[in-house]
């Protein structure tokens, strides 16, 4: 069996490259790696593409080590397909064509995906203008048996949340087959990235996802200072911990209100929202900004915390930790609650760490991955915290990690605040008149957070590839439904509260 350290060693080591590296490698290795993948001693971190080249991020877990492997110079722009061997990497093939119309070989669904064959503009990361005759226009699988039936949902919903169409097969209530069609959001992110500096780069990194701006800003400026060798003030970096913890409670305490409130108990709804409204508050007050955007650039934080924005934080702690608890008791205590969230939506926990599931989805089913331990990126390697686990994988399980996830980060919050040290908030970044790489990966809320880029001489960003936890959540949501009845898909649903917008682009 072959590391991903022995296959980076057999590739070629690109010049000025990051702590965690990218090797040019030949398609034998490369496709070494997808057998890997599929044999599950490697997972699949993010797959994406750039004129005559694809790189493939990947993680060892026994190493504790990420790294990048890149095929260069694709003749006819095509290469091995690593969904051929490895399911999870079909939807970022094929989004990946969409986007720069290299193609996979082999490649299992040849439909586009983030492509609804309306764009003007064929590849706009690849060659312009040139349609591609190779994808096939997207229509749904085709139903056949007795007694099935088609329900069609969305993209637009009744409800105040993005677009996404759900195409459910069912025989009577029970769902056979569920298929997904996003692509809704797409804002075209990495293009708008390419030739942008530093601080433009940070703002669109934090617009990507809105709920998870904090993490996006977090995982770009990482990348930046990776690439550049930039030691970031220590003030800058606990508050920035801060800010990613702060974040956590209020989407946690929104999504477990949110997941009871779909299984038609507001109560919860009402009391969680009025603790997430508490953080949001804390948040401006100690940030300026209710979710924190524009905070956290490359070099550091732009807003220090002062006296009042801590002591409005410890407020907000001796808040939750007062009543929370109770909510928590409501919820276990309450039986047809239970009864709605209990065996409904399973996982399993081998898809999970085939699709390498990130955050409450991952851990509710038995993967417990989290960045903040397995890389102890700073300050996190000073802190002492536990990572919840459950076997479950059911909607009960997802609300429990959370609730635990909560507990934690009430945890954190108070030890960043105790341990934060004095001192500068914001480092000059000087050029380095050369090319440079960098690659980070951060956790949020809902899992881990990708970032890869590439700077220009001057310091501008050439190429920068944001990958969202979703991508490889979303496709698990179609396998937790089955079996399941229509009515609990919207319950389910919650309970993943994958991104559309960070997966569209």
């Amino acid at each position: 069996m072959s590391t991903l350290n022995d296959m980076i060693e057999k590739g070629r080591l690109v010049p000025h490259h990051a702590p965690r590296p990218r090797a040019i490698v030949d398609p034998i290795v490369w496709t070494s790696a997808a057998q890997a993948l599929s044999e599950g001693h490697l997972i699949l971190l993010g797959l994406w593409g750039e004129g005559n080249a694809v790189h493939m991020a990947l993680l060892d877990e026994l190493a504790g080590m990420i790294g990048v492997l890149s095929l260069e110079g694709l003749e006819g722009g095509g290469y091995p397909s690593v969904a051929r061997l490895h399911p999870p990497a079909l939807r970022p093939e094929r989004a990946l064509r969409d986007l720069t119309g290299l193609e996979p070989w082999d490649l299992p669904d040849n439909r586009s995906w983030l492509d609804h064959n309306r764009w003007d503009l064929r590849y706009p990361l690849g060659k312009r203008g040139v349609s591609f005759e190779g994808t096939t226009p997207y229509t749904f699988l085709r139903t056949e048996g007795e007694s099935l039936h088609q329900i069609p949902v969305g993209p637009v919903h009744a409800g105040i949340i993005e677009p996404g169409h759900f195409r459910f097969t069912a025989n009577g209530e029970t769902v056979v087959r569920l298929e997904e069609r996003l692509g809704y959001t797409h804002k075209g992110i990495e293009a708008l990235m390419a030739g942008a500096d530093l601080i433009r780069g940070a703002q669109l990194a934090g617009r990507t996802s809105g709920d998870s701006t904090v993490a996006y800003s977090y995982a770009f400026s990482q990348a930046v200072e990776a690439a550049l060798r930039l030691v970031v003030p220590p003030r800058a970096v606990w508050l920035r911990a801060l800010m990613a913890e702060l974040e956590r409670l209020a989407n946690h305490l929104g999504d477990i209100g949110a997941i009871c409130n779909d299984a038609a108990f507001s109560l919860m709804l009402a009391h969680c929202g009025v603790l997430r409204e508490h953080v949001l508050r804390a948040a401006n007050t100690a940030f300026g900004h209710r979710l924190m955007r524009d905070r956290i650039i490359p070099g550091g934080v732009t807003t220090d915390l002062n006296s009042d924005g801590a002591a409005g934080v410890r407020s907000l702690l001796a808040e939750i930790r007062r009543r929370f608890p109770a909510l928590v008791e409501l919820y276990d205590n309450t039986a047809s609650l239970q009864d709605r969230t209990v065996g409904t939506g399973k996982l399993r926990i081998d898809l999970a760490r085939e699709y390498g599931a990130g955050g409450y989805i991952g851990r509710a089913s038995g993967r417990g991955f989290d960045a903040r331990k397995v890389l102890r990126y700073p300050p996190y390697d000073s802190l002492v915290f536990d990572v919840p686990v459950l076997n479950d994988g059911d909607v009960n399980a997802r609300v429990w990690i959370r609730i635990r996830e909560v507990e934690q980060s009430l945890l954190l919050i108070e030890g960043i605040l105790d341990g934060l040290p004095e001192g500068p908030v914001l480092d000059v970044i000087s050029p380095v008149n050369e090319s440079r790489e960098g690659l980070a990966l951060v956790e949020g809320f809902r899992g881990d957070v990708l970032v890869w880029l590439r700077l220009t001489p001057e310091g501008m960003i050439e190429r920068c590839h944001l990958r969202d936890p979703s991508w490889f959540q979303w496709p698990l949501l179609e396998a937790a439904i089955e079996g399941n009845i229509v009515a609990d898909f919207p319950l389910c649903n919650k309970s993943f509260n994958c991104s559309y917008s960070g997966h569209d682009l």
